[in-house]
């Protein structure tokens, strides 16, 4: 964001912001009613269209996850700005104007210490996250399960086509962003043969996104049948369970693999596997596991790369809407998506995530 004037613009609205205030999992969610935020300079205020709950929201709620409390959940959303404090640019320089359609990153960078300056903007030393932080006075609606999210100075945006459907791009600041940061670290390129380890949500855009990028095989990898349906759905070459990983890698060829369930099965399978001069990317471990193990010569013979990928920059975020607006796998993402729930049916649509009904569950605000 730049902010050269503190110049406010605003769209009118009477409606008092509402946020689904998380106390933890004995206190549970409460909708409350928000004062409507005094805009700093460089800030935005959103009135959001949609949200989906991630799976990391689902470990939060479930009490696996620590956060700081209270707070309000959620990350995955899109929205349309009702006001702007200064002036305010998306990552490719369009101005921020009341009605434009957005995103954000899922958290704020400051673009001058050595983490920002080396690359890694998503960890910033000062760094605040969407749906992750407490509630403050000046920063109440702090989350996607709100009617309003309040943009905080250092939120990189990207504007939002406005056919593409909400809930296509609602996922686009984690799932989708994320599969396209790790695409990226992991050197992903046209004619790679590739291995997608995790069916969920990013892996099935992973399986889809290795496609747009030309991959000439892509393999995907879950122990659930119907996952390995849909896989075939969004373009993979062949499917298969963990037992047969290897003679499917062998068969097509795994220069690139991609780890996305955080299974540490899974993630030694993945180190296993990857081709000689393959690059394996882990995405998928999050929290503390069981240890794996590799043996180091055949590592140096392999010529093996293993790099992390955690979050990612504002390109790739405006990359993977790219990626949404143009897929041809967009309606199978959209279906990936049952019909929204009011945010006043959250515990409902909570407890439909927690079931894994679908791969992601919608909120509408409106």
């Amino acid at each position: 964001m730049t902010v050269p004037s503190t110049a406010s613009s605003r769209r009118s609205d009477a409606t008092p912001p509402l946020a689904a205030v998380w106390s933890g999992p004995d206190s549970g969610f409460a909708l409350v009613t928000q004062p409507r935020p005094e805009l700093a300079p460089g800030e935005v205020l959103v009135r959001i269209e949609l949200a989906t709950i991630c799976g990391s929201d689902v470990h939060t709620i479930s009490g696996d996850r620590p956060t700081p409390l209270p707070t309000v959940l959620g990350h995955e959303a899109v929205g349309v700005v009702e006001e702007v404090a200064g002036s305010v640019r998306t990552v490719d320089g369009r101005a921020v104007e009341p009605g434009l359609r957005v995103t954000w990153t899922i958290g704020t960078s400051c673009g001058s210490c050595r983490r920002c300056v080396r690359g890694v903007p998503q960890k910033c030393t000062s760094v605040r996250k969407y749906g992750h932080e407490a509630i403050t006075d000046h920063w109440r609606l702090n989350g996607g399960f709100a009617t309003h999210c309040h943009l905080v100075e250092g939120t990189g945006l990207v504007s939002v086509p406005e056919d593409l459907p909400a809930a296509v791009a609602a996922p686009a600041n984690c799932a989708t962003a994320t599969v396209v940061c790790a695409a990226r670290r992991a050197e992903l390129s046209a004619g790679d043969s590739v291995v997608v380890i995790g069916c969920g949500m990013l892996g099935l855009t992973a399986v889809a996104y290795a496609r747009e990028l030309g991959a000439e095989h892509v393999v995907a990898c879950d122990v659930d049948e119907s996952r390995r349906r849909l896989a075939l759905d969004f373009g993979a070459t062949a499917v298969c369970g963990p037992a047969e990983l290897l003679e499917h890698a062998e068969k097509y060829g795994a220069d690139v693999v991609i780890e996305l369930s955080g299974n540490s099965r899974a993630v030694q399978s993945a180190l296993d596997v990857v081709g000689l001069d393959g690059r394996v990317a882990l995405v998928g471990s999050v929290s503390p596991g069981p240890e794996v193990s590799f043996e180091p010569n055949t590592f140096v013979r392999n010529l093996s790369h293993v790099v992390g990928s955690h979050n990612y920059t504002v390109d790739d975020l405006a990359e993977a809407v790219r990626f949404l607006a143009q897929s041809p796998a967009q309606r199978l993402f959209a279906d990936l998506v049952p019909d929204a729930l009011p945010l006043s049916d959250l515990d409902a649509a909570v407890a439909a995530a927690r079931q894994g009904i679908a791969p992601r569950i919608a909120l509408r605000m409106g």
